[in-house]
């Protein structure tokens, strides 16, 4: 396997991770869930921090929200990346090595805190992304 294959695997995987990310957002506060007297309550609630009044389900709604910009942020540079490992490799391990270690460290949180189909994904993405930094000539 090339490491341009490998970069892009990691990038599909997380394009993976993002649909998912997709459908669990959209349906986070649906008013007829099993969950939904716990979001009524992170509704319900406002304080103030740091200048802005905002709710718990305001937070979690904001923080889901910037995931899909890393999400969207992750695949194109890992794209862009994939298109460059043949020709400027150097550039290349030292932009992709931190993805990996970033990417590791988001499934053992996702595993941690979240559940365990989002920690396979961005652990196998981490992975693949480190495999391909590995294969590219030191």
């Amino acid at each position: 396997m090339t490491s341009k294959l490998l970069i892009r695997i990691s990038a599909i995987l997380i394009f993976i991770h993002l649909l998912g990310h997709t459908i669990g957002h959209l349906g986070w506060d649906d008013e007829t869930g099993p969950l939904f007297g716990v979001v009524k309550e992170m509704k319900s609630h406002s304080a103030e921090f740091m200048g802005a009044t905002k709710s718990l389900a305001d937070y979690y709604n904001g923080y889901s929200l910037i995931m899909f910009g890393l999400f969207g942020m992750t695949i194109l540079m890992l794209w862009i990346l994939s298109n460059h490992s043949a020709t400027n490799q150097k550039l290349v391990r030292q932009v992709l090595f931190p993805i990996g270690i970033a990417y590791l460290f988001f499934g053992v949180i996702e595993y941690l805190y979240f559940f365990p189909f989002a920690a396979v994904i961005s652990i196998l993405a981490g992975l693949s992304a480190i495999l391909a930094t590995l294969k590219l000539k030191q």
